[in-house]
């Protein structure tokens, strides 16, 4: 049983190379987490006091502005950083998908890189192979897929790493945000794998600003604010508390179907 869990966790970054009179100025700011000092170096503690328990199943929203601590906490929860003062505990594989472009060499070839970028998420040379194929049919590169990823455009790199992200079969799925820069078309596409993949995970924490996309994928939320949980629970309520309104009631009827994978019904009599 795959899960999550997350005991009074703080995680600092001590700031050996700051001056004091800019980090003053930091300290009047509001992103981030707070300023403190241990001696005579500067500490930034990103996170503070964080207690969380995602259990297998769970779908969940990371939702606050920029520099709340969002890529913090799935960094913690990936296990990547260690508490500095609490605990945490990870039962389960984790694929943590932070930047699409991680992982991939700009000096070898798409092919080379599926299996690379494969390798990093976590699956083995055996299973990258045998999803080659369904791969390069997905992001339709053609014959891009045998030259250097240098000659690639920014679009058809997010097809390359969109088409081995999901491809793979992860127990903990952590996503952050940073999708884009391919044509509607192709995002529809890579929609529908998304969509597949998170089906496919034990559990799910993705940090998005899209309301329309934690809708689509998620079901509870955790609003990050000053690197603190500042509100947990169903995915509307969260919603509605950041964002100050409730943002179901500004979905289109077409929309609300595609989320909900029901037929659009007619207005006009079917004519």
């Amino acid at each position: 049983m795959v899960s999550i869990e997350v005991w009074n966790a703080s995680v600092d970054f001590p700031i050996f190379d700051a001056k004091s009179r800019s980090l003053k100025k930091l300290a009047l700011g509001k992103v981030g987490g707070k300023i403190g000092s241990e001696g005579r170096v500067p500490i930034i503690e990103a996170l503070h006091d964080i207690t969380l328990s995602i259990k297998e199943g769970d779908r969940v929203g990371l939702v606050g502005h920029n520099g709340a601590g969002k890529s913090t906490l799935l960094r913690l929860l990936a296990g990547i950083y260690e508490p500095t003062r609490g605990s945490s505990r990870i039962t389960g594989k984790v694929a943590p998908v932070f930047d699409l472009g991680v992982g991939m060499d700009p000096e070898i070839s798409g092919y080379e890189n599926i299996m690379i970028r494969g390798l990093f998420l976590g699956m083995t040379r055996k299973q990258m192979e045998k999803r080659v194929d369904d791969i390069a049919e997905f992001t339709e590169l053609g014959d891009y897929l045998s030259m250097p990823l240098r000659t690639y455009s920014t679009g058809m790199r997010v097809r390359l790493a969109l088409g081995v992200v999901t491809s793979i079969d992860p127990e903990i799925l952590l996503l952050d945000e940073g999708i884009g820069a391919v044509d509607a078309a192709f995002m529809a596409k890579a929609r529908d794998r998304l969509r597949d993949l998170v089906r496919r995970s034990g559990l799910l924490v993705f940090a998005n600003h899209s309301d329309e996309t934690l809708i689509e994928f998620c079901d509870s939320a955790i609003w990050m604010d000053e690197g603190q949980v500042k509100q947990q629970g169903s995915l509307r309520e969260v919603l509605t508390a950041y964002k100050g309104h409730d943002p179901f009631e500004y979905l289109s009827p077409e929309t609300l179907a595609r989320i909900s994978g029901e037929p659009v019904l007619s207005t006009n009599g079917g004519e």
